[in-house]
């Protein structure tokens, strides 16, 4: 069973950093295409933030463009967000997610591309 575990969210002032990280177990990353997704308050629609796929290609929303790095470190299962320069409008919660093989187009930055999913990690920002 493949399960995916965010940490690393929490308070911080604008202007700001934090690292998020998605440990996966019952599978092994390398395989999979991945993604972070937010989900702001009061919306109910999942933002695509970044992404990484299964050939090494990533791809981040031009709304955090230069600000947030997508990588992910293989041997140990696990995929991170680096966010930098965090603004009030980053607050959100943040999932991790994840499908096996080569996704449709990383540019899309799709929720519908993807099965697996984490329970989120809440990132607040203040300004």
């Amino acid at each position: 069973q493949v399960q995916l575990v965010e940490s690393g969210g929490g308070s911080v002032q604008a202007g700001g950093s934090l690292r998020l990280s998605c440990t996966v177990s019952g599978a092994t990353i390398h395989t999979y295409s991945m993604g972070w997704f937010r989900r702001q308050e009061p919306k109910d629609e999942r933002e695509g933030v970044a992404a990484y796929g299964t050939y090494g290609d990533t791809n981040v929303a031009d709304s955090v463009k230069g600000r947030f790095r997508i990588s992910r470190d293989n041997s140990k299962n696990t995929l991170y967000l680096q966010m930098t320069s965090l603004k009030p409008e980053d607050t959100a919660m943040y999932y991790c997610a994840a499908v096996i093989g080569p996704i449709s187009s990383i540019d899309n930055l799709a929720p519908s591309e993807y099965n697996y999913w984490g329970q989120g990690t809440q990132v607040t920002v203040s300004s």
